[in-house]
């Protein structure tokens, strides 16, 4: 029990292990996930700062320089003779690029590049009609790829930041027009880059950090579990061979009880290792093989052990016994499983040596078992012991030759003993020579036991 105990603590270490290894592995997935979903939001977070803030400030700087000149009595008004002046104010600022500004009805009221297009009306869609029908700024970099864009494009930039900003009434209710401004990105994109390197670098020395200290504590706890483990698999190694020389002594000290109920009868020397030889020699013959057949060798060796608790003067009577004696007699099989249960390795032999005197038309004892309710290797021990003790001289009867016990185990096949086990005993006896038909024997067998003293039936 110890040693299985140190067993199933060895187990759960080795499963605590491989949890930790699991749990490491998974932690470097989490922290990984963790670490890009951190890193996205901070960066986009970043990037929507970085262009509210140029917003902001293109917007509030345009504002600043056209409404004054763009916007008089609540509507946008635009005298041609600004344009020029405007267009001089606009490039103090060098990041701007285009700006143009939108009536609410979708009219370009004025630019600063390509102003043949002022006067011209245009679908309000997309990033304008948000400013105009919902007084919205927005502000994204984009590549200018669409037609309105060709003049931004002539002049070489693959990427402009595009600011839509509502021209507000004297309230601020209601928007009377937009500004449509194209600007450099580079500043903008330089900021964001740079930051967003920061925030990455920042967030991976971090989680980096959790990890390898978690790695560390794994590492650790490996550690203690593994010399844990090593000390219980060898306290294991050294409990079981304690348990095997237990055991073995256990067996002997079983083996010596067997022999002190066969020493008390000199007419039944050998009745044991008789029983055992032909007993494994029907259950081979039954095709009965590992576990199975080494409880039924145990079986027969130890079958009448329970008789060390029978009086000698009702084990050697040489006359019929009383109906007294006679349940006193049959405590033996009860008592010997008793006796065999409390060693393992003989533990299968128990029902069989508990069931060897039941019969199969239920007459036998200690429970009146019947037919198949009868344990197989029961019936194979209790044939095997019968046959014995009709073959063997005993001071209540001489031992019948050959041929009439022959005759005696096929008149009682079907209600003594089991028909398939008197078959199987049949087909060995038959193969057998004539000079061993009285006792045969196995082929060899189960090394259990090796002495030979007697003791009655």
């Amino acid at each position: 029990m110890a040693a299985a105990s140190i067993t199933q603590r060895t187990w759960a270490v080795q499963r605590s292990l491989t949890l930790l290894r699991v749990c490491l592995v998974a932690s470097a997935g989490i922290l990984l996930a963790g670490a890009l979903i951190l890193s996205s939001v901070l960066s986009s977070r970043l990037k929507g700062q970085v262009l509210n803030d140029a917003r902001t400030s293109l917007t509030q700087y345009v504002d600043g320089v056209l409404r004054p000149q763009l916007v008089q009595h609540g509507a946008v008004v635009v005298h041609p003779q600004l344009s020029r002046r405007l267009v001089d104010d606009l490039s103090r600022r060098p990041e701007l690029v285009t700006v143009k500004v939108w009536r609410s009805n979708g009219v370009l009221a004025w630019t600063n590049r390509a102003r043949r297009r002022i006067g011209r009306r245009f679908e309000i869609d997309g990033s304008l009609g948000t400013a105009l029908r919902k007084n919205e700024s927005v502000a994204a970099i984009e590549v200018p790829d669409r037609e309105e864009n060709a003049v931004e494009r002539s002049l070489g930039f693959g990427r402009l930041l595009e600011v839509y900003a509502p021209i507000d009434d004297a309230s601020n209710q209601r928007a009377i027009g937009a500004y449509e401004i194209y600007a450099d990105p580079s500043r903008s994109e330089h900021l964001i880059t740079a930051n967003k390197h920061a925030i990455w670098a920042a967030v991976s020395l971090v989680f980096l950090a959790l990890y390898l200290a978690l790695a560390l504590l794994v590492r650790t706890a490996s550690r203690t579990l593994r010399r844990q483990a090593s000390s219980l698999a060898a306290r294991t190694a050294e409990l079981s061979e304690a348990y095997a020389v237990l055991e073995q002594d256990a067996l002997e000290a079983v083996e010596t009880l067997n022999a002190t109920v066969d020493a008390r009868d000199p007419y039944t020397a050998g009745h044991s290792q008789r029983v055992q030889e032909i007993a494994l020699s029907v259950a081979r013959e039954l095709g009965i093989e590992g576990r199975e057949l080494d409880a039924i060798g145990y079986a027969g060796l130890f079958h009448d052990i329970g008789k060390l608790g029978v009086p000698d003067a009702i084990l050697t009577k040489p006359a019929k016994l009383t109906d007294q004696e006679y349940e006193l007699m049959k405590h033996h099989p009860a008592d010997g499983a008793k006796i065999v249960a409390k060693f393992g390795r003989l533990r299968d032999a128990v029902p069989l040596i508990h069931h060897h005197h039941e019969r199969w038309d239920g007459r036998g004892y200690p429970h009146g078992l019947a037919a198949d309710s009868i344990p197989l290797g029961a019936a194979i021990v209790g044939l095997a012991d019968a046959w014995d003790a009709m073959t063997t001289d005993r001071p209540y009867h001489r031992a019948l030759d050959p041929d009439e016990a022959e005759a005696e185990l096929r008149r009682h096949r079907g209600t003594q003993f089991a028909p398939v086990v008197v078959d199987a005993f049949f087909r060995i006896f038959e193969r057998s020579g004539a000079a061993d038909r009285a006792h045969a024997r196995a082929p060899e067998p189960v090394r259990v036991a090796t002495r030979t003293e007697s003791q009655p039936v």
